[in-house]
């Protein structure tokens, strides 16, 4: 399974110009982290990150947790304007019984969804909140034209969704 989280809400550049969580932010992790416990549908093994503050303090959050023994990792071409391809193609070399929780941005994990569903990065059928989570599932067949691996979306959870759940200790 491939997980894809768009980092939650960060602070103003003005205020801060490395854009860590807000207080806005951390609440959106505490709720995910509340709805994960209760249902132990993110069972991340990996967490990739970008290296901007917002999208570390997410997944540090969200592995701290859900994967207090999970591999954290800086990974390159997670930036918000990085090309989908060159991660679509590492993701083609995992097996299939990887759980890799990827963190990062808009447009780009839009558009690396969309290629991994649609075996084209544009447009994005895909429209990601902050603090959102996309899970994808690899399937047996590959795309026809390309022979990539083809994706399914599974399940996508956003913060509206559980704005109402009670804050936890995170």
């Amino acid at each position: 399974m491939l997980f894809l989280v768009r980092h939650a809400h960060a602070v103003p550049v003005e205020e801060d110009p490395d854009r860590p969580l807000s207080l806005q932010g951390v609440t959106e992790c505490s709720q995910l982290v509340r709805f994960f416990r209760a249902n132990g549908a993110l069972p991340g093994l990996q967490f990739w990150h970008s290296p901007l503050a917002r999208s570390r303090q997410t997944a540090d959050r969200l592995a701290d947790a859900l994967g207090p023994d999970a591999v954290r990792l800086e990974t390159p071409g997670l930036l918000p304007e990085d090309d989908p391809e060159p991660m679509a193609r590492r993701l083609d070399t995992l097996g299939t019984e990887a759980a890799i929780v990827i963190v990062g941005h808009e447009p780009h994990l839009a558009h690396l969804a969309t290629l991994l569903l649609t075996d084209r990065a544009k447009p994005a059928v895909i429209d990601l909140p902050k603090g959102g989570v996309l899970a994808l599932r690899r399937k047996k067949l590959p795309h026809r034209k390309s022979a990539h691996p083809r994706w399914q979306l599974c399940w996508m959870v956003v913060p509206s969704l559980l704005a109402d759940a009670p804050p936890t200790d995170v």
